[in-house]
């Protein structure tokens, strides 16, 4: 069995899903392993990953209405207030959501179905980067 792993940055301008399919693909495409799992993990506490629908962007859109609903930017509501109203919101919506994504891969292409896309989903407001890394095993 081969391994390999890559560490991609992701630059989120703002709050919100952000696709990240095609570099992630591209990354699986330039390996030498065919067949195999490949897994996404996302080094921080108030960003996640998810894979959602990638033809109509109001789902996405609909997707983050939803979270600032149900974890809204009230200082009132939190003790963790230092770095701003939007981080401990940001917290609890990557508690909620995942970290980790684990895909099967075949013929050198993740197996995603036909309107899948892999997303970034940045819950702070202010633009920073992201760092996902991604280890695929196979053969």
């Amino acid at each position: 069995m081969k391994q390999r792993r890559h560490t991609l940055t992701v630059r989120a301008a703002a709050q919100g899903l952000h696709e990240i399919t095609a570099e992630v693909a591209g990354w699986v495409a330039a390996q030498d392993i065919v067949e195999g799992l490949l897994t996404l993990f996302i080094r921080h506490t108030s960003a996640s990953l998810t894979i959602q629908e990638n033809a109509d962007p109001d789902v996405r859109r609909d997707l983050a209405d939803f979270f600032a609903r149900i974890v809204p930017e009230d200082t009132v509501l939190y003790r963790h207030t230092a770095e701003g109203p939007d981080d401990m919101p940001a917290h609890i919506r990557a508690a909620l959501t995942a970290t980790q994504l684990s895909i099967p891969v075949a013929g050198a292409r993740p197996m995603l179905g036909t309107w899948q896309g892999i997303y970034l989903f940045e819950h702070r407001r202010r633009p920073t980067s992201r760092e996902i890394v991604l280890h695929l095993s196979g053969e």
